[in-house]
């Protein structure tokens, strides 16, 4: 009988001990990361050597919208995605039904205002064609930093997602094409001035902080995010992701190789 309880509690003492050896063993150690082209994909190119060292090898899948990567996440395609602000997340969420979370702070872009033909807003002429992103957020984003350079005036409470509809003040008569934000840089030509996506501009040869006539400020609630689905926020691989990201390595990669065009958020 003693023998009997003996091996039964030896039993459930080598299950207990095997449970989390095994939750460890089923943790993910190959990801897919979706990120737009250009600074995001760099950026996760670099994530990528750091994290190999650490067991995590991780696929970088580049994407030239915004919508998609959202829809591969949700849909099972992606295990995270590094492209977006809070605000735009926000509002997918809300209109689209996504179970998808920020986990973590990765980089800021302050968004630029461009032109091939004119040096400074001052200088747009009456019903100069304006490029803004056809996204409620970015586009809405646009609109608040034409009214902090006294360009428009928005009705009052429009906030982030301004439209041109709720512009109440329009001296110059601004005419705003409404784009899809990686096409922007690719319509500048056509166009009096834009505001156009840093990591578009980037992509498109453009130095924001050379080539922009105006460029937000770096302290802006646009902070870029990592995201995941929510049923996977607290897998160990996140975390291990996050610190990877978030490491001194990366922070000096980030501060060398876009010279304040991008900025650490961590």
């Amino acid at each position: 009988m003693n023998k009997r309880h003996l091996l039964q509690t030896t039993l459930a003492l080598g299950l207990a001990l095997a449970a989390p050896l095994s939750a460890l063993a089923q943790d993910k150690t190959s990801i897919k990361i979706g990120v737009t082209a250009g600074p995001h994909a760099q950026i996760f190119e670099q994530v990528k050597l750091v994290a190999e060292k650490q067991g995590l090898k991780i696929q970088v899948v580049e994407f030239g919208d915004y919508v998609q990567p959202n829809a591969a996440l949700a849909a099972g395609d992606l295990d995270a995605n590094s492209y977006q602000h809070g605000p735009y997340l926000d509002a997918q969420v809300k209109d689209r039904g996504y179970k998808l979370v920020r986990v973590a702070d990765t980089v800021n872009f302050p968004i630029g205002l461009y032109s091939k033909k004119f040096k400074a807003l001052a200088d747009l002429p009456q019903g100069a064609k304006f490029g803004i992103p056809n996204d409620p957020t970015n586009g809405g984003r646009v609109l608040l930093l034409l009214q902090a350079q006294g360009l428009i005036k928005l009705k009052e409470g429009a906030g982030l997602k301004a439209t041109p509809l709720d512009v109440v003040s329009n001296p110059k008569k601004l005419k705003f094409v409404e784009l899809d934000a990686a096409q922007l840089p690719r319509s500048l030509d056509d166009l009096d001035a834009s505001a156009i996506n840093t990591n578009f501009a980037i992509s498109a040869g453009l130095n924001p902080k050379t080539d922009s006539i105006v460029q937000e400020s770096a302290k802006n609630p646009y902070v870029n995010i990592l995201v995941v689905r929510e049923a996977d926020k607290s897998k160990p691989w996140v975390a291990k992701l996050i610190k990877v990201y978030q490491s001194p390595e990366i922070r000096q990669f980030i501060e060398t190789q876009f010279k304040g065009s991008v900025v650490p958020a961590f």
